[in-house]
């Protein structure tokens, strides 16, 4: 029964006083100096590309990191990830979905919580690339959930060397959060993530004339709204019932079969509870669920030290036996 009753995470520094501003200081704040990638770019079986930013340790184990939506390879908890885990001795590959590197891609479509076929393109470059003994998946938010979502897809089929995967503060019930981002205390987070998808897609509607229709802005009351009248179609989903029906990743994490950590803030202010499920790490052998009772969304600071606790638990997870 592989729920943590008990986490580790000592709590954060005291002026953070709540979920927000757990959440909120660590963005806008925190600086993590000394990272030096090494950027490829590599061409999609779709021909469209990615651009992925590595730190080459010589190392026979690698972690890739996942970022966030609106993220990148340069925000403040891949780039903490990338150097705890390079003093360690690690390769590290931490990859740009499309449209997050700086350029705009090249398809229609951009990026979402559901695509899990970059993320599987960049694991078999990577193992082309050298024979790594030990692969981690390490995911923050949106990107929690595709590592999630892929672990779960694929089962048994994983390549040997995915040996764990660890998801940090992950919307793994999408229509739940969805519903919680549209809250009057979470105004902050919505306006800030929709303005910038809106630009992208105004972009978009540019580039691809007449295949989105921009009025319907209009008709966005609710963050579900701009799921159905955007995120859906931009991505190939039916709708926003088949896009929260295909990308959330709890609706596959039963088929996960390797050992997987869940690290959820019981306070985090834009994940529902139910994006914790607690009902599956029950009953699943690979699935553990750690939900501190601090630390905010992709928050976890302690004070005094470089790195969240959340980067740290990450490291101890995949360096040790089971959990």
């Amino acid at each position: 029964m592989p729920v943590l009753r008990q986490s580790s995470f000592p709590g954060s520094p005291r002026y953070q006083i709540n979920g927000h501003l757990q959440t909120i200081f660590p963005s806008v704040l925190r600086k993590v100096e000394g990272v030096m990638y090494e950027r490829e770019r590599i061409t999609l079986s779709d021909g469209d590309f990615l651009d992925l930013d590595w730190i080459d340790r010589n190392s026979d184990k690698i972690v890739i990191i996942t970022h966030g939506l609106e993220g990148d390879s340069n925000r403040h908890y891949i780039r903490g990830t990338a150097k705890l885990f390079a003093q360690q001795g690690w390769d590290v590959l931490a990859w740009n979905c499309r449209s997050c590197s700086g350029e705009m891609n090249r398809a229609f479509r951009l990026y979402n919580h559901g695509e899990i076929g970059d993320l599987g393109e960049v694991i078999g470059h990577v193992l082309r690339t050298k024979p790594y003994r030990q692969l981690v998946l390490i995911g923050y938010s949106m990107g929690g959930n595709i590592a999630l979502k892929y672990a779960g897809v694929h089962g048994n089929n994983l390549p040997d060397a995915l040996q764990k995967v660890v998801a940090v503060s992950s919307p793994t019930d999408l229509e739940a959060s969805a519903k919680l981002l549209d809250q009057p205390q979470n105004r902050f987070y919505r306006n800030r993530f929709m303005k910038k998808l809106i630009i992208k897609l105004q972009q978009k509607a540019d580039l691809f004339p007449g295949k989105l229709d921009m009025t319907k802005l209009q008709h966005v009351r609710l963050w579900r709204d701009f799921d159905q009248h955007f995120s859906a179609p931009v991505n190939g989903y039916r709708d926003a019932d088949d896009f929260y029906t295909q990308a959330s990743a709890v609706n596959f994490m039963n088929g996960i079969a390797v050992p997987t950590l869940l690290i959820n803030a019981q306070n985090d202010p834009i994940l529902s509870p139910e994006c914790s499920p607690a009902w599956l790490a029950e009953k699943h052998p690979n699935i553990y669920l750690e939900t501190p009772r601090t630390g905010g969304h992709v928050g976890f600071s302690v004070r005094g030290d470089e790195f969240t606790w959340a980067e740290r638990r990450a490291l101890e997870f995949v360096s040790q036996d089971g959990r």
